[in-house]
C-alpha cells in the first residue's frame, strides 16, 4: 500500500496507456474489414480503367474528351427526334372533338362520304356502286357500339386524308379502302372493308395499317407515292404489288367489259392500233386500258366523267396504201414498213399498297 500511494501517478498513467493501447487495438481489428473492402473497389476500379483503356473509341485524353462527345451527339440526337416531329403530325379526327355522340358521327361520316364521293366525280376516278369507304357498317346505323366513337373518328380522319391523296394524284379507279377492325359494329361489315392486322405499339409511336387497292398507270401511281412520301401526317408505305390490269379483270370477271355507257369509236380502215389505243386513252372513249377517261365518254357521271354533248365520230377518211417496194437486187425479200412505230405501249395495272399510318405518342 505504501508503494501505491508513493507510486500513485505512475500506477494511474500505466492504468490508462493499458486502457488506450487496448481500445486502440480493438479499433484497428473493426478496420480491416472495411480497409479489405476499399481495397477491392480500388482494383476493381484499375480493372476498369484499364478495359477502358483498351476500347475502341478510346474515352479520351487530355487534348480529346470522348465522354464529352458522346453527351454531344446524345444531345443532336434528343434535338433530331424533336425537329422528325414536324413530320409526323397527327391526322385531325372526324368529327374533331374530345367527346364524339353519336348523332354528330353520323353526321360527320355522312357528309364525308358524299365529300369524298364528289371529290372522285371532279377527278375522274370511277368508285364502286354506292361506295362507302370502308364505313359500310357504320352507314345504315344511328346508334354506335360503347366505347367506338372515338377511334372511329380517327380512322374517318386517316381515311379521309388518304383518298384525298389518291383522288390528286388522279388514279382511274379505287377498287377498295381496308382498314383494321375497332369497333363490335365491324363484325357485320364486308370482308373488303377490313384488313385482318393488329394496331403495333411500341415506345415511341402507334402504328395502324391500311391496304389500298386501284387502278391507274405508271404516272398516277408515281404521283400516288409522290403523295405519299410528301404527307406530313408520318404515312409509310411498307408494301406494294403491282398486277396487269388484264390479269385482274380475268381473276375477277365483274371487273371485265366495258364501262356502262361508254360510246365505241370508229377508226379509219387500216389505222394502227396503237394510235386507236392512243386515242381511246386520251379522250376517255371506247375500249382501251383506261376505258372511260377524264374527258367524259366513259360512263357519263357514274363512272366519274363529265359528258361530252355533240360528239359526233368523225366520218372515215380514205387511207392511202402505197403500192409496194421490189427489194434491192442481192437483198433478201422484207416486207414494207408502214405507219409509226409504236415506242411505249402502256397498260392499266392493278396496284395493291399496304401502308402505316405513324402516330407519335404524347411526350412523357
Amino acid at each position: 500500500m505504501d508503494w501505491i500511494k508513493r507510486n500513485l501517478y505512475f500506477l494511474i498513467g500505466g492504468v490508462a496507456a493499458l486502457a488506450l493501447m487496448g481500445w486502440a487495438g480493438w479499433y484497428l481489428y473493426s478496420k480491416l474489414g472495411e480497409n479489405n473492402a476499399v481495397r477491392e473497389q480500388l482494383t476493381a476500379a484499375y480493372a476498369d480503367l484499364n478495359r477502358l483503356n483498351g476500347e475502341k473509341p478510346h474515352p479520351g485524353n487530355r487534348k480529346v474528351n470522348n465522354i464529352q462527345l458522346a453527351k454531344d451527339q446524345q444531345q443532336q440526337i434528343k434535338d433530331l427526334v424533336a425537329k422528325a416531329r414536324d413530320y409526323f403530325k397527327p391526322i385531325a379526327a372526324i368529327p374533331d372533338s374530345p367527346k364524339v355522340g353519336s348523332q354528330e358521327f353520323n353526321v360527320a361520316l355522312r357528309r364525308m362520304i358524299d365529300q369524298l364521293q364528289k371529290r372522285a366525280t371532279n377527278s375522274s376516278v370511277i368508285l364502286p356502286p354506292n361506295y362507302s369507304f370502308s364505313f359500310e357498317a357504320q352507314k345504315p346505323k344511328v346508334t354506335y357500339a360503347a366505347g367506338s366513337l372515338e377511334p372511329l373518328a380517327v380512322q374517318l380522319g386517316e381515311v379521309k386524308a388518304i383518298s384525298e391523296i389518291l383522288f390528286d394524284a388522279k388514279i382511274n379507279s379505287l377498287d377498295n379502302i381496308r382498314r383494321v377492325r375497332i369497333s363490335a359494329d365491324d363484325s357485320s361489315g364486308p370482308t373488303t372493308d377490313y384488313i385482318e392486322k393488329k394496331p403495333v405499339t411500341n415506345e415511341l409511336a402507334v402504328l395502324t395499317p391500311y391496304e389500298l387497292t386501284f387502278r391507274c398507270f405508271s404516272q398516277e401511281l408515281g404521283d400516288t407515292l409522290a403523295g405519299l412520301a410528301s404527307s406530313p401526317h408520318g404515312i409509310i408505305v411498307k408494301g406494294i404489288n403491282v398486277e396487269p390490269g388484264a390479269a385482274a379483270a380475268a381473276a375477277d370477271p365483274s371487273l371485265s367489259g366495258p364501262i356502262a355507257g361508254a360510246a365505241s369509236p370508229v377508226f379509219a380502215p387500216g389505222r394502227p392500233a396503237a394510235d386507236a389505243e392512243m386515242f381511246a386513252r386520251r379522250y376517255g372513249i371506247g375500249a382501251g386500258p383506261r376505258g372511260g377517261g377524264r374527258y367524259g365518254g366513259g360512263g357519263g357521271a357514274a363512272a366519274g366523267g363529265v359528258p361530252l354533248r355533240g360528239l359526233v365520230p368523225p366520218t372515215p377518211a380514205p387511207v392511202y396504201t402505197p403500192p409496194p417496194v421490189a427489194p434491192a437486187a442481192g437483198t433478201p425479200g422484207q416486207p414494207a414498213k408502214g405507219g409509226l412505230q409504236t415506242v411505249l405501249d402502256e397498260k392499266q395495272v392493278r396496284v395493291t399498297l399496304t401502308l402505316d399510318i405513324v402516330k407519335l405518342l404524347p411526350k412523357k
